[in-house]
């Protein structure tokens, strides 16, 4: 069987290690050909590709990024954009294909499939936000990265008596923010599914101050939104394809506000693709190793129109359409935990709701 492989969206670590698992196991096991379409769905829109073998992908498993570069293209966005991807593939006869991506890379998956492509999804969020899996791979890199990075900032703003914002990614969900928040110690965690006061925000650093804590942490998904403002904040109003704009500048925006509130000096740390490059850990490599494993299985179970995705520690799969349909945000008892580990006259400061009671 002749089977494409695509990238698209952001990059993530495990990008890589699902390219390799995927080829490996279709050739030695299924006797499969593959080739490779290049920077996302623009390579099958554009008929650029390359042919993937046992050497293509050999040496791979710890690298970053995807040895076929990825794009943001939409090709539903483009003149016969979805027709010529089509087209595409059956010059190519290409029988399958499987696409790495998140909520708007399988959403050109499903109308591939709605149309007649058998279509495979391998889920690919460094946010983790996407529906119908418990966690994706790239993730846990991500978190490692920015938890270093908090444990780095906490000596130099002990050390100055300053206040530190750590912007962290999370558009719609605070995954990332809230797990590097807690393991890192910090005091504060902004997310995007509680709009914070920044009012709030100033009083808690003071009361950390009067209790001799003349410093603080605060993470902040980039997505987090002010509850008195007009939205998130963006480094431009111009939206890529899929209708999105380019987040970024919540973390000075928090650090100008609580210096002009409290008195205290604050800088602003923007970890920005730091987060998604460099080598992932053991972890994503070996959560990535199996999900390219079961793409290549749901291929041969002609599983088509679905992804694959993981469910408790059991690799499964799941209509596309489920893991589109809306985000997948950070579920309330994972807040509380991060609540839980503040004083209870300080949690205004994360949102309007309260801590939950193991009683409730």
């Amino acid at each position: 069987m002749k089977i494409g492989i695509l990238t698209g969206g952001g990059d993530c670590p495990g990008l890589n290690a699902v390219i390799r698992a995927v080829v490996r196991k279709g050739i030695f096991h299924y006797g499969d050909e593959f080739v490779g379409f290049m920077e996302g769905w623009r390579g099958v829109q554009e008929n650029q590709s390359l042919p993937l073998d046992l050497e293509a992908v050999a040496g791979i498993l710890p690298r970053g990024g995807t040895i076929l570069r990825t794009s943001r293209t939409n090709p539903a966005k483009q003149d016969r954009g979805i027709e010529r991807c089509l087209e595409n593939l059956r010059d190519n006869e290409v029988e399958v294909l499987i696409a790495l991506g998140g909520d708007d890379t399988q959403s050109v998956s499903q109308r591939l499939f709605e149309l007649g492509a058998k279509v495979v999804a391998v889920p690919k969020t460094i946010d983790n936000d996407l529906m119908g899996t418990d966690l994706c791979f790239g993730f846990d890199t991500a978190v490692s990265i920015a938890t270093e990075a908090i444990d780095r900032v906490h000596t130099t703003a002990e050390a100055h008596n300053r206040v530190i914002v750590v912007e962290v990614m999370g558009r719609h969900a605070g995954w990332i923010a809230l797990y590097s928040g807690v393991a890192g110690g910090a005091d504060v965690i902004l997310l995007p599914e509680r709009p914070f006061d920044i009012g709030d925000v100033a009083e808690t650093l003071k009361r950390r101050h009067d209790r001799g804590r003349y410093f603080s942490i605060i993470v902040a998904a980039e997505g987090a939104k002010l509850a008195q403002g007009s939205g998130l904040v963006t480094e431009s109003a111009k939206l890529d394809e899929f209708g999105h704009v380019r987040l970024g500048g919540i973390g000075a925006v928090l650090a100008a506000e609580i210096e002009e509130r409290t008195g205290f000096e604050t800088r602003a740390v923007i970890l920005g693709h730091t987060q998604r490059g460099g080598s992932p850990t053991a972890f994503d490599r070996m959560l990535a190793t199996r999900y390219g494993v079961g793409a290549i299985d749901l291929v041969h179970c002609g599983g088509f129109g679905r992804m694959v995705a993981l469910k408790g520690n059991q690799i499964t799969d799941v209509p596309i359409t489920d893991a589109i349909a809306k985000t997948r945000c950070v579920p309330q008892d994972l807040i509380d935990v991060a609540l839980s580990l503040t004083d209870r006259r300080l949690q205004s400061a994360y949102g309007p709701e309260r801590l939950r009671t193991p009683h409730e």
